[in-house]
């Protein structure tokens, strides 16, 4: 329980630091220089990361709640369309149209999904945190930025092109869920 806990607390830290605090981001940036602060971004990221996933796979399911029969199939629809979110931010879509934070609404998405089809003590915490984590974060970047502009509209093509790459990204991860979680979701024939 530890080893999430510390993985949460570090990418909470991490992430909000920027949003709540803008003044202590351009202070580090301007001791360490700009190449240096993402690089130790990175690599608290990748830690989090790691202890999250070690720290979930080490906790003994705890069964709290049973999750409907049709937890995993809903689930797996609502975490495609996730993935598809989070690719969103990173080329021009209609999809920033709709959201202002098509990522951040992506994890809280997959959280809520996880959340549903799972109801273990352990997925409880984990999803649990980095959806409120989520969502915490929309709120200090409306706060710090203010007002959203929508863009511009662009061609279909590129809305299709995000959702193709975000599905191949879904496959990928249905691939390597047992490698991450310890959780099959695809079975053998």
């Amino acid at each position: 329980m530890l080893l999430l806990c510390l993985g949460l607390g570090l990418w909470c830290a991490v992430h909000l630091t920027p949003a709540a605090a803008p003044d202590v981001r351009m202070r580090l940036i301007g001791n360490l220089g700009e190449i240096t602060y993402k690089l130790l971004f990175s690599i608290l990221l990748i830690l989090s990361i790691v202890l999250m996933v070690d720290g979930w796979r080490s906790i003994q399911p705890g069964l709290v709640v049973a999750p409907p029969a049709v937890a995993r199939p809903v689930a797996m629809v609502v975490v495609l369309i996730a993935v598809i979110l989070l690719f969103a931010p990173y080329v021009q879509t209609n999809i920033k149209r709709v959201l202002r934070h098509p990522q951040l609404t992506g994890v809280v998405l997959w959280s809520i999904a996880h959340l549903f089809a799972n109801g273990e003590v352990r997925s409880i915490i984990l999803f649990g945190v980095l959806g409120l984590w989520a969502i915490g974060e929309m709120i200090l970047i409306n706060r710090r930025e203010g007002v959203w502009t929508k863009p511009n509209p662009v061609p279909v093509a590129k809305d299709i092109q995000t959702a193709v790459a975000g599905t191949a990204a879904y496959s990928i991860l249905l691939f390597a869920h047992p490698y991450l979680s310890g959780v099959a979701l695809i079975s053998a024939p």
